[in-house]
Order: C-alpha cells, then structure tokens, then sequence
C-alpha cells in the first residue's frame, strides 16, 4: 500500500515538472517560429520561467463570480487535473508498484470522464460565454472519442490483447504504424482535437468565446485548468509512440532514452501544428469526424477483422 502511495506521488511529481518544461518548450519553440525570442529574461535561458508562472498564478487573488454555484466551480478545475493525473498510472515502468492488466480499458473509461470538468466548469461560472464554450468542447471532444476508440480497437485486435505491455511488445516487433499509417494520421489528429489544441482549439475562440468555458477562471483555477490540457497532451504522446512506434523497447536497460525522445517528438509536433496551421471552422470540424474520420476508422476496422478471420 505504501509502496504503491510513494511511487504514485513521485510519478506525479515528475508528471508536473514536465509539464512545466513543456510550457517552456512551447513558448520557445512557438518564438522561434514567429521570427521572435522565446522566454529569455527568467534566469539563463528562461529555464526557471514556468515556476515563475507558477508562483504568479497560484499567489494571484482567487476572483469568484457573485452568481457562480461555488462548490462546482471550484471543484471543475481540481477534477479535470486529478483525471489527467490518474491516467498516468497506465505508464508500465519498472519503477512503478501499481500496474493495470486491462490498461486500454481504464484509459477509455477515464478519458471520457474529462467532459465533467469541462462541462461543470462552464456550467457552475454562470455565464453564457462560458456555458457556450463548454458546449462546443464536449460536443468536439465526444465526436473524437469515437474516433479514438476505434482506431485503438485495431491495435487490440491485431494483439488480441487490453494490456499495454503487449501492446508494446508487438509494437517492438512491426511498429504498429506501419501496417496502418492512415490510420495513426487519424489518431494523431484525433488526439490534437481531443485535447482542445490548434488548430481544433474551439472551446478557447477568442473572437467569439472570449475564452471559452474558462472564461471566468483566475489565479489557481485557471492554473489547474492549464495544467490538466499540458498533462493529458504529454500522455496522449506517450501512447501514441508506445502503441503506434513499439513501446516495449522501454523494458530493456538503456533504452527510455528513446522513448524519451518519441515522446519529445509527438509533443512538439503539437506546437508545431498550433504554429503552422490556422483555426478551422467548428462546422468543418465536425463534418470532418462524423463524414471523414469515422467511416474511415469503420471500413479500416471492418478489414483488418476481415483479414484476422481468414488468417
């Protein structure tokens, strides 16, 4: 029990430094692509600016809407972090003392959990802007969770397995990309909208939403709000380069350094896409995952169960 307490707090901890770092990585990385310098003036190189930014928002004046329902308003933005956090125990480490046999699972069962917060944070601020904006992101994040799951069901009939360890492990052997490549492009975009990023970040439209279903969120909430998107971008990387590019390879000494490296890969391609492409239409956007994504995912699923049933 207290095995598993220690090693869960400190897989925490090193979840929240990194997505601190990746905050960094982003603005710097979005400066340089905008022909501008990053953070520079925090130390060398702008290292210690995201505790700064820490520091800043979490010692800021708590503002609290007059008419918001209090208790769900600031219970929203602990939920949509602590499921982020949560999903984090899927990572298979040698280190860790907790481990899910039905890992694909519980990430499927947890993950559609993350509209509550957002649906409870627009709703509990009282404001139209906010409820509106949580609208378009729960309405956006459930049409890609369809897609989600049923590119991930290839994975798990190709292994015939729900544990991410096989996963890997097949991974290591053909990388799982390769006999699908449609299809991970699919679950790579997938993921971006899924996340609330850009070019799919409707929830955030600032021409018309202001800031979406966070609107009235300052100082702490809104910090934890930030944290909980940083922290579900860093592990939708991680399982895509674990089942998509063979992740088992994590289990051989020496070798979580190229994990590492996939995972670095998969997240900057986040900032990259945000720095590259502009905002789509929210009508495109949907037409996109009910007309393109998922009769793709369905006639790709119906082949591969097509294929595993002659051979």
């Amino acid at each position: 029990m207290y095995s598993f307490l220690i090693s869960s707090v400190v897989s925490y901890v090193c979840v929240l430094i990194s997505m601190a770092f990746l905050t960094l990585l982003e603005r710097k990385g979005l400066g340089y692509m905008q022909v501008r310098k990053g953070p520079n003036k925090v130390g060398i190189m702008g290292l210690p600016q995201p505790f700064a930014d820490a520091a800043k928002l979490f010692t800021k004046e708590l503002t609290k809407p007059v008419v918001a329902n209090w208790s769900i308003y600031f219970l929203a933005p602990a939920l949509s972090l602590v499921l982020a956090l949560v999903l984090w125990q899927l990572y298979p480490s040698s280190m860790s003392a907790g481990y899910y046999q039905w890992g694909v699972l519980f990430f499927l069962c947890v993950s559609s959990l993350n509209v509550y917060g957002t649906l409870l944070a627009g709703w509990s601020s009282n404001s139209k802007y906010a409820l509106l904006g949580a609208l378009r992101a729960i309405a956006q994040t459930i049409s890609y969770e369809v897609s989600l799951a049923l590119i991930l069901l290839f994975s798990l009939f190709v292994v015939c397995s729900f544990d991410l360890k096989e996963i890997g492990s097949a991974g290591s052997t053909v990388w799982l990309s390769f006999l699908m490549l449609p299809i991970s492009f699919v679950w790579f975009v997938s993921c971006i909208a899924e996340t609330n990023r850009a070019p799919f970040d409707f929830a955030e439209g600032e021409s018309e939403l202001v800031s979406g279903f966070n609107v009235e969120y300052s100082a702490g909430g809104f910090a934890l709000i930030f944290m909980a998107e940083y922290v579900n971008i860093l592990l939708m990387s991680l399982l895509t380069s674990f089942i998509f590019l063979g992740g088992s390879s994590m289990f051989f000494v020496g070798s979580d350094f190229f994990l590492v490296l996939k995972v670095i890969f998969f997240g900057f391609s986040f900032i990259w896409i945000r720095g590259s492409f502009p905002r789509f239409r929210y009508d495109l956007l949907m037409s996109l995952t009910w007309k393109g994504f998922l009769p793709l995912s369905l006639a790709g699923l119906m082949l591969v169960l097509g294929l595993l049933s002659m051979f």
